[in-house]
């Protein structure tokens, strides 16, 4: 019986709905998840932990089956920090890259491996060991393909997903969360390019290259990845891509070239054969020469001969004996049937799946991108295609489908507002999810009560600023927010950061502050759709009621008494109008007595009667 029977005649919906469990309780589930790596492993974990009817579809026989064969040298780049100094859990995800979210202390990566560059094969173990710890629902050697939509007005979105496997067995889900990364080798429609070998199936033997010229496409991080392990074997190594090489210590980017992977600087600056030019694919092709292979390209200023016909000198001019083709990986959207519209993204987002802020297909109602394959939302400015992004962007999503389709308030903490600078304290101290997923996730402040109590949301996407009410179940009108943030021209490619810089001191200059720093926006009234649309270039709100930088820190800690409390305490009375201290009981007595107005934390302290002798606050 297909689910799309429920859409039939109101009158027997119950009795639709027994037949419908006793017919497909094997193959329906209220959520799908396409794909068992990192991603999807943490969205079943929210799922379970919320007790959702969810199953996990993986194609292959192990858990995260794509790190089994990459990186192709096994080293990954993610940071494994096991020791801070700090025995608090939330403060040190900030510097552990490679765990996922759970509440069993056994499952964090320090166990699993002491190098600060871990190997692939232990990430493999890990999400081995996470799924089968936690009980995580997963159907392995499940390939799904033939996604389409099915009219089904009892359902939530109007429509059910119907689906197969390879063997031909149907599914049908009531919503779609894909998280099956970017892992489809993107292969461009170049003339010749037949002649290369792809970074998926290269020998990782350097002594297949030994003696060997060798030209490399692309120059990301997967290019000098192969570059530094067949460098001390080959005769010589060119590099070619469009762009500049952007190193992640220049844009604050992790996804650009990291200084684990980039010797060929080396080697090219100080003049030893290698050498890296900027060529992009447009007019370029391949051609075979005996059992050498050369990259001609053509002249751009009009038709007739290539650039190594021209001129004598031209770089690419001598063949070379291999070319790997290393151009990163795209979204692999042949899951879904053709007659269901899945539109992609464009311009330098198009090897990613068009979504909105709330992770959600443009073209797909009831379809959700997790993991690596929602990171055009934060492409080079954040940290979502990776773990130690996108665990916390799972987790927004999780809170978000919660209120939509399960009327489930995200989570808030109500306090007194005298309770408010030590919370604001601790979370920019120890908060994770904000620290990574920089300007894309922020902490929210709501007053309530004529500014008594607060709210407290975290880790909420930014741009869903203007829908907060409809996103979280809750009201809003005066917020705050906490925003992690670089200073404006601070992350940008070419840029030398390391010259004539210095942390500034003065916390009267702390808003030129250009390092990561937290930043404080007040808005007396929610923001709107357009002014979010039409805010000014490079800002990453609009221009709020009242702002406030809390100074650049060499230690990234903001607990200093003068340079980061005392400026932030003020800040906040000058929003409310009052004096924000602490007092004594005492004291309070002293100023009801003799002034017209008390501080809140007196207000406070009458207003809950405590004994003489207490301490408000």
């Amino acid at each position: 019986m297909n689910c799309c029977l429920l859409s039939s005649r109101i009158h027997i919906f119950h009795v639709l709905v027994i037949l419908l469990t006793l017919t497909l309780a094997s193959c329906y589930h209220d959520y799908c998840i396409i794909g068992a790596g990192p991603s999807g492993l943490q969205m079943g974990y929210f799922f379970q932990k919320s007790g959702r009817d969810y199953i996990i579809f993986e194609k292959s026989n192990v858990s995260g089956d794509f790190f089994t064969l990459y990186p192709r040298h096994k080293t990954l780049i993610s940071i494994n920090k096991r020791n801070t100094g700090k025995t608090n859990k939330e403060f040190n995800l900030r510097h552990d890259w490679n765990s996922l979210l759970s509440d069993d202390e056994s499952l964090l990566f320090r166990h699993y491996s002491k190098e600060m560059f871990p190997s692939s094969d232990d990430l493999v173990q890990y999400l081995h060991d996470y799924q089968t710890k936690l009980g995580i629902n997963v159907q392995f050697n499940t390939y799904i393909h033939n996604i389409q939509t099915t009219p089904c007005e009892a359902a939530a979105d109007g429509h059910v997903f119907t689906m197969s496997d390879q063997y031909g067995n149907p599914y049908t889900c009531g919503k779609l969360v894909v998280a099956t990364g970017v892992s489809q080798p993107n292969i461009p429609d170049v003339p010749g390019i037949e002649y290369t070998e792809g970074y998926e199936t290269i020998s990782t033997d350097p002594d297949d290259y030994e003696g060997k010229t060798v030209l490399i496409l692309g120059r990301g991080n997967s290019a000098f990845e192969v570059a530094s392990s067949i460098y001390g074997s080959s005769n010589l190594i060119h590099m070619v891509g469009r762009s500049r090489v952007r190193l992640a210590w220049e844009t604050h980017y992790v996804g650009d070239l990291r200084a684990i992977n980039n010797d060929l600087l080396d080697t090219y600056q100080l003049k030893s054969l290698d050498g890296i030019l900027q060529v992009g694919l447009d007019g370029m092709k391949i051609v075979k020469k005996g059992n050498k292979f050369q990259l001609q390209v053509s002249n751009m200023k009009g038709p007739g001969k290539s650039m190594d016909q021209m001129y004598d000198n031209f770089p690419l001019r001598e063949p070379y004996d291999k070319i790997i083709r290393c151009l990163g990986f795209k979204f692999d959207s042949d899951i879904f049937n053709l007659s269901s519209t899945f539109k992609m993204g464009n311009g330098r987002g198009k090897k990613f799946p068009a979504i909105g802020n709330d992770y959600e297909s443009v073209s797909l109602k009831g379809v959700f991108l997790a993991g690596s394959a929602s990171h055009s939302l934060d492409f080079r400015k954040s940290a979502g295609g990776f773990i130690h992004g996108f665990r916390y962007t799972a987790r927004a999503l999780h809170r978000l489908l919660e209120w939509r389709y399960h009327q489930v308030p995200w989570p808030i903490t109500t306090q007194p507002v005298t309770n408010l600078l030590p919370v604001l304290l601790k979370r920019l101290n120890e908060a994770s999810g904000i620290y990574q997923m920089v300007s894309v996730l922020a902490d929210i402040v709501i007053f309530k009560k004529n500014n008594t109590e607060f709210a407290y949301l975290e880790e909420f996407p930014l741009n869903l600023l203007h829908e907060l009410p409809e996103k979280t179940g809750h009201d809003a009108e005066n917020i705050l927010v906490i925003n992690m943030q670089y200073g404006e021209d601070f992350s940008i490619p070419g840029s030398d950061i390391f010259t004539f810089y210095k942390p500034s001191l003065d916390s009267s200059d702390a808003h030129n502050s250009n390092f990561l720093h937290p930043c404080l926006y007040y808005f007396d009234r929610l923001p709107t759709e357009e002014d979010m649309k039409y805010k000014e270039h490079k800002k990453h709100l609009p221009t709020p009621k009242a702002i406030h930088h809390i100074m650049e820190d060499f230690l990234t800690t903001w607990d200093a008494p003068n340079s980061h409390i005392l400026p932030l305490r003020r800040f906040l009375e000058n929003i409310f109008d009052t004096d924000m201290r602490n007092f004594h009981w005492e004291t309070c007595m002293e100023y009801s007595l003799t002034r017209t107005t008390v501080p809140l934390t007196c207000k406070e302290f009458f207003l809950k009667g405590q004994g003489i002798g207490s301490k408000v606050g």
